[in-house]
């Protein structure tokens, strides 16, 4: 069987084994979208009912003369807790020990907060509709509970008699909102039954330190009132969170013993990141909970899509939910302005029309159609990926290629010019073209750039780079792929041609065979000097033969330049912009991590892949445990984390880990395993189209399990790839450094012939099958010839 056949055959891996089986379902929500999902606000809630309409409240903490909310708290948070994908259990904590309103200069504590200066919001979605929940709080402190309409809703609120806070919603198709607390208020910002757009309830913490909520919406009062009565007790508030709790704790993705905490860690941040598209009704994810652009005047903006950001997020959110991630990609997709352009950002009133940022798409959504075995994603993606490639090189009014500013076939990052479209926000003014392009790579100040030249009349950078051309043409690949998968053949056969012709001119024009490595080149002919994290890329899209890639994976692990504690930096340890250690100088990237390791992997580099996997997840576990931070970036010199607090990529440090024991992926397939495991670890309840797995590594035992039973075991260390499970056949690639003894149990009992490296070993018959592989990596394939 062909290598591409094997890869386009992992895309259904166990798709005969899973007919007839329901997938756990993580979001059975159909309308109705509930959470902390508006950017300003980690402690609160929307109930966003419908497309017209929506509600919230919020808290606002005040402790003697001091007051803090909004962001304020965000700098208040000690712990961003479990966040189960269908909102079935929630919990976050703030620190009130910590000063108010200090904003980015408010301490981080290595300690947890105290008992005395804890407060806890948990919540439970119950159904489409319900919500209840639980604040606990110190004493002495007053809490606010803020009713409110975000972004551009309308409505009003009242208190009733009882102490209850209905709201409605003045859309055409009205909805009708209640509130219910354990307690009566102290006081209201308003007498009873006055309508008004804003209402707070005060309660005082001296002598209750609870305080129990049930909240919903829907469209008729009556109904509504009746729905919440039910949950009206503290008792059974508590009895369901308690029990949706440990719920989740049973369902969730878990890492133990080896790379312990890496699915939780990507869990508890991202479904925390996630927030509410007003005009589109669906969920999407910033690049941080602060990341919410401003409109052109000023005002804030009612949501902001990064593109490159939000690919990586779909890939974070996909382990524990497919629906989260298909929002995510269908959000980011959207982003898509009539030319092709997928922009560097974009918000529902400004955006970047003038650039892109790195095409990551095609590779991400291959992956997730890979996962999921969902032909809808690749039917719903390929028509904006397909427009988006061509951006890249299609004329402009000019006559040149958008980003071919000489015509000689290879890319620079590059700007349309001035913004066009929504408008241009204040930051936006008075910025050159270079500053744009730098922008474009997502890269904004890497010092690559610093020598980079710039040309105006061509809009692009006067260097060819080696990053944008590295994933131009391994989109190229994927979407060859993705167009052989929904029978489009022709054009298959010209991305892949492309595909063919990019990698033989990246290797003839920026392959320096005196440094043995790949740099970005002026249009003069001179290579540049600098060697950043992003030029190891050519890696992902397979463009170096064996021989050059063994020559760059020598220059990663030389600790002059790459290799260190803390890796990787974006810029090699011996360049003099090193020491600057600020943004993309010299400081350590969850994206460039990621690809990286994910190019290690495309060329079977397993022993230094699961090393930089190991190094990748301490460097973010360190600062995740220890304080709560899901940075942006770290300094590869001390470990120490920079930029954001909360950034919505941070994770793929951990993910990086989860895949090191399972993934699947255009170039590998079906993968799981590792070469030389240092010691007992195990990925629990991973999903992979509709089932779960387990996979088990030891230093004397690599082991998988589908659905709690034994699928395939070794007897020490191994990395299987493109594995095909099915009645009729079970086939992979398998490395290992010694000799192994592989066992097999069958879906069926039958008579099976066993090839191995083309070469047929033996006729058995059984269940459960074990042989002999030698050391090095081997093709196996077993039929099934008969039933028995």
């Amino acid at each position: 069987m062909s290598k591409i056949k094997k890869i386009i055959l992992a895309a259904a891996l166990l798709i005969l084994i899973t007919q007839g089986v329901q997938p756990e379902i993580y979001y059975p929500w159909h309308s109705v979208h509930i959470g902390a999902l508006e950017g300003r606000s980690w402690a609160g809630l929307i109930l966003a009912p419908a497309r017209e309409s929506a509600f919230a409240f919020r808290m606002r903490i005040k402790r003697e003369n001091q007051t803090a909310e909004g962001q304020d708290l965000f700098y208040l948070i000690s712990e961003v807790g479990p966040h189960a994908p269908d909102g079935g259990y929630a919990r976050i904590k703030l620190d009130l020990g910590l000063p108010f309103n200090m904003k980015e200069d408010t301490p981080v504590l290595k300690k947890p907060a105290r008992g005395s200066d804890r407060l806890v919001l948990e919540w439970s979605r119950q159904d489409e509709r319900t919500v209840v929940g639980r604040i606990m709080t110190p004493k002495n402190i007053e809490v606010h509970l803020i009713h409110y309409f975000p972004w551009d809703f309308y409505g009003v609120y009242k208190a009733l008699p009882d102490g209850q806070v209905a709201g409605s919603s003045t859309a055409s198709n009205q909805h009708h909102y209640l509130l219910w607390t354990d307690r009566m208020a102290d006081a209201i910002s308003s007498g009873p039954s006055e309508e008004r757009e804003e209402l707070t309830l005060y309660f005082s913490t001296e002598k209750r330190r609870h305080i129990y909520f049930v909240v919903g919406v829907g469209e008729d009062e009556r109904i509504l009132s009746n729905h919440i009565y039910r949950y009206k007790n503290a008792r059974l508030i508590d009895s369901i969170l308690e029990e949706e709790e440990q719920r989740y704790k049973k369902k969730r993705v878990k890492v133990e013993g080896l790379y312990k905490g890496a699915a939780e860690a990507i869990t508890n941040n991202l479904f925390w990141m996630i927030l509410y598209q007003p005009g589109e009704h669906r969920l999407y994810t910033p690049a941080g909970r602060r990341w919410i652009f401003p409109k052109p005047d000023g005002t804030p903006d009612h949501w902001t899509i990064f593109e490159w950001d939000s690919f990586f997020n779909a890939l974070e959110v996909v382990i524990e939910s497919p629906k989260h991630a298909k929002d995510i990609i269908r959000a980011v997709l959207d982003t898509q302005y009539a030319n092709g352009n997928i922009p560097n950002w974009r918000g529902r009133f400004s955006g970047a029309s003038d650039r892109s940022q790195p095409p990551v798409g095609s590779y991400v959504v291959l992956k997730l159609f890979q996962r999921l075995g969902d032909v809808e994603i690749l039917e719903h993606a390929y028509p904006y990926l397909r427009d988006w490639h061509a951006f890249w090189k299609e004329e402009k009014t000019n006559g040149l290629p958008r980003r071919d500013g000489n015509r000689d076939g290879l890319l620079e990052w590059g700007s349309d010019g001035e913004l066009v479209a929504e408008g241009k926000p204040e930051w936006e003014e008075d910025v050159d073209g270079k500053q744009r392009a730098m922008w474009e790579s997502g890269q904004d100040d890497l010092p690559n750039w610093d020598e980079a030249g710039y040309d105006d009349f061509t809009g692009t950078m006067t260097m060819n780079c080696v990053d944008l051309n590295s994933l131009y043409t391994l989109d190229a690949w994927c979407l060859s792929q993705i167009a052989r998968i929904l029978n489009k053949r022709e054009e298959y056969e010209a991305y892949l041609a492309e595909y063919e012709s990019m990698k033989e001119l990246i290797n003839d024009t920026l392959w320096d065979e005196k440094e043995g490595f790949y740099f970005d080149r002026h249009w003069d002919g001179r290579f540049s000097e600098r060697k950043a994290s992003s030029n190891f890329f050519p890696l992902l899209a397979r463009i170096p033969d064996e021989d050059r890639a063994l020559l760059m994976v020598r220059r990663l692990l030389n600790s002059r330049e790459f290799w260190g504690e803390y890796i990787i930096p974006t810029i090699s340890r011996d360049d003099p912009a090193f020491k600057d250690q600020e943004y993309w100088r010299g400081t350590a990237w969850p994206p460039t991590n990621y690809l990286v390791y994910q190019g290690l992997k495309a060329y079977g580099f397993d022993a230094i892949a699961s090393e930089f996997a190991r190094k990748s997840l301490d460097l973010f576990l360190r600062t995740w445990k220890n304080f709560q931070l899901c940075p942006e970036n770290f300094d590869s010199r001390t470990g120490e984390a920079k930029g954001r607090r909360y950034q919505s990529w941070g994770p793929l440090f951990a993910l990086i880990a989860v895949e090191d024991y399972m993934d699947v992926n255009p170039w590998e397939g079906f993968r799981f395993g590792m070469i030389q495991p240092e010691k007992e670890g195990k990925l629990r309840r991973i999903a992979f189209q509709g089932r779960h797995y387990d996979v088990e590594i030891s230093p004397s035992n690599v082991k998988l399990k589908e659905e709690g039973k034994d699928i395939i075991k070794v007897n020490g260390g191994a990395v299987f790839r493109h594995f095909f499970y099915s009645e009729e056949e079970i086939s992979f690639q398998v490395k290992s450094l010694e000799l192994r003894n592989i066992q097999i149990n069958f879906l069926t009992k039958g008579r099976y012939q066993l090839r191995i490296d083309d070469q047929i070993k033996e006729v058995f018959k059984g269940d459960s099958f074990k042989f002999k592989i030698p050391e090095g990596e081997h093709s196996v394939l077993i039929l099934l010839l008969d039933r028995l």
